[in-house]
């Protein structure tokens, strides 16, 4: 579901940084670098003409101390930085922007005791403050917006935030029902919602979408469930702005009306299931197939409609018709590739008996069962390989598949290890990784349809600007290949509608962030500085899905990087970085 993104603006202080603020000894002008790049960030927010900057900017360092973010493989390891830490940091230090952040840490935080001990600070400071931050805790939000698809992928809820005195923004929190109903991202626009609204109006082509009022209270219990239901994931989900602004979304939804129910998810009985088994085969969509093994596929199937994702066995999207074939049947189900080779085609007469039922239109059955198409290949694949399932499975969304002996206890370096794996491809690919830099390498047309081609080029043009002005030629070649790759692997990236300029910094964004060339430590750049060369404003992992989904990369299955599993995509300096670590974890291993 194409969602609007935050507009352009600088992005918070960096989480690598957080460390501390300068202390009274360390006037402005002294400390750590990390140290004053947090302190900058922190004065350049406290005089932006928005107070988004400053709320965001604090939020994203509430949300690295939160201890939601630790590891729960390393359940005893201590924190690097506790919430305690960084308010004493901010205490220790008299300055505007360390009164500013504690203003605005005491409202969002819920502990009583922290906030009178802050509010007890704030007595003693005498800085000048904007207006708005005495009136903080005024905050209001009077009106929620819902922007939802009939397919039911995910719904997105429009929250009008009001300041005293006349400050207004947006906040976006996308629930994500495929998931299981969790927060998958979220993000503030420094515009009023009416703006917004309009906005999104001129731009909706989609006459399945659509834009209604809901109840607040009701909002607030949905979305506070959803990012609780999200917490508990691993690996937990990512993106440039989530869970950084997860603190400023809570504050928000604690000054909503409380006492909205969370709808009740709708349990199916055996007698419901063996129901909907039974009419389907009956049904002209199914009666052909009412054999043994269709109606054995058709109860798994059925199963994982009801108790996965947001548990309706009459709902299929192109996402969730994916996880199905690309995951849960290979990961899920022990049987003959014979048997599970039959469950494709089943699976389109059901949707087809289930779009019928549900009035669906045409054209989004069409591209439903296309998906079904798609990703055919893929499953029949995984179903004649060797693969992990169950528990086994699960585990491999952390380490690689027999990286780990089970008989070993875990260790650290196991796991830095199976993370270096991931971004090269292999432990093959590791031990003989170098650090040579990417050649400057013409584009490669061989296997480009000659349809696609302008497009293509349009796209590589942006992307070689953007190298040459703003990084350099190993990550001119890196994007050129990866974007060959794309268009050969899926030339129908570039036959559907959409700006070449988006999927450029789509490109574009990856290879950076794979190289950590972007909003990292070691990148010059901030993701939103990327964008904006492209004239792209808010976020482009949307786009960058399929990008990814076309060299092979899971999307789904990033945690805080992108890694490419492809080492020629990787600039010198990154694989060095690389094999500085892989020396270090192997003597410890």
């Amino acid at each position: 579901m194409a969602r609007k993104r935050r507009t352009d603006r600088r992005r918070p202080p960096r989480r690598q940084h957080l460390r501390s603020i300068p202390s009274h000894e360390e006037r402005p002008g002294g400390g750590s670098a990390p140290d004053q790049e947090l302190f900058q960030g922190l004065r350049q927010a406290l005089r932006s003409d928005h107070p988004v900057e400053l709320l965001e900017g604090v939020s994203t360092l509430l949300a690295v101390v939160d201890p939601r973010a630790r590891n729960p493989f390393e359940p005893n390891a201590e924190p690097v930085v506790t919430l305690t830490d960084l308010v004493d940091s901010f205490v220790g230090t008299d300055y505007a922007e360390t009164t500013a952040a504690l203003t605005v840490i005491r409202s969002m935080v819920e502990d009583e005791l922290l906030g009178s001990r802050i509010g007890k600070v704030l007595t003693t400071r005498r800085q000048p403050m904007p207006p708005w931050l005495g009136t903080i805790d005024e905050v209001a939000v009077p009106r929620v917006v819902m922007l939802t698809h009939i397919l039911g992928d995910g719904d997105d809820y429009l929250l009008d935030a009001r300041l005293p005195g006349g400050s207004t923004f947006t906040a976006l929190v996308y629930v994500d029902h495929n998931l299981g109903t969790v927060v998958k991202d979220a993000f503030v626009i420094a515009e009023d919602l009416e703006e917004v609204l309009a906005k999104m109006g001129e731009v909706m082509v989609d006459a399945d979408q659509e834009l209604v009022e809901v109840d607040p209270a009701q909002s607030r219990s949905i979305i506070t469930a959803a990012i609780n239901g999200g917490a508990m994931m691993y690996p937990p989900l990512v993106t440039d702005s989530w869970p950084g602004c997860r603190p400023l979304v809570e504050w928000l939804l604690r000054s909503m009306p409380s006492g909205g129910e969370v709808p009740e998810r709708h349990e199916w009985t055996d007698e419901d299931q063996v129901t909907i088994r039974d009419d389907f085969f009956a049904s002209s969509y199914g009666r052909k197939l009412d054999h043994e093994d269709e109606r054995a596929l058709l109860e798994s199937i059925v199963w994982f409609g009801t108790d996965w994702g947001p548990g309706d066995p009459y709902r299929w999207s192109p996402v969730n018709v994916e996880m199905l074939l690309a995951d849960w049947i290979p990961r899920k189900l022990v049987a003959e590739p014979s048997f599970l080779a039959k469950a494709p085609n089943l699976l389109r007469a059901f949707i087809r008996y289930c779009h019928d039922r549900q009035n669906i239109r045409a054209q989004l059955t069409a591209e439903t069962l296309a998906a079904v198409d798609q990703w055919e290949p893929v499953f029949q694949r995984a179903i004649r390989s060797s693969r992990l399932q169950g528990a086994e499975a699960l585990l491999a969304g952390v380490f690689e598949p027999g990286e780990l002996d089970p008989d070993e206890d875990f260790s650290i370096e196991a796991y830095m290890l199976a993370r270096l794996d991931r971004a090269v491809g292999g432990r093959s690919m590791l031990r003989n990784l170098t650090d040579e830099p990417l050649p400057d390498e013409a584009f490669e047309w061989a296997g480009v349809p000659d349809d696609i081609q302008d497009r293509v080029r349009a796209v590589l043009e942006l992307c070689d600007g953007c190298a040459d002005e703003l990084l350099d030629v190993e990550h001119r070649t890196a994007m050129r290949r990866m974007l060959s790759r794309a268009a050969v692997a899926d030339p129908q990236i570039f036959r559907r509608k959409g700006k070449a300029e988006r999927a450029a910094a789509a490109v574009a964004w990856v290879i950076a962030r794979a190289n950590e060339s972007v909003g990292t430590y070691f990148g010059t750049l901030q993701v939103q500085e990327l964008l904006a060369w492209f004239g792209v404003h808010g976020g482009v992992s949307q786009r960058a899905e399929v990008f990814l989904k076309a060299i092979g990369v899971n999307p789904y299955d990033q945690f805080g990087q992108i890694d490419l599993g492809a080492p020629d995509l990787l600039v010198a300096a990154r694989r060095a970085r690389i094999i500085e670590s892989r020396n270090r974890y192997l003597e410890g291993s």
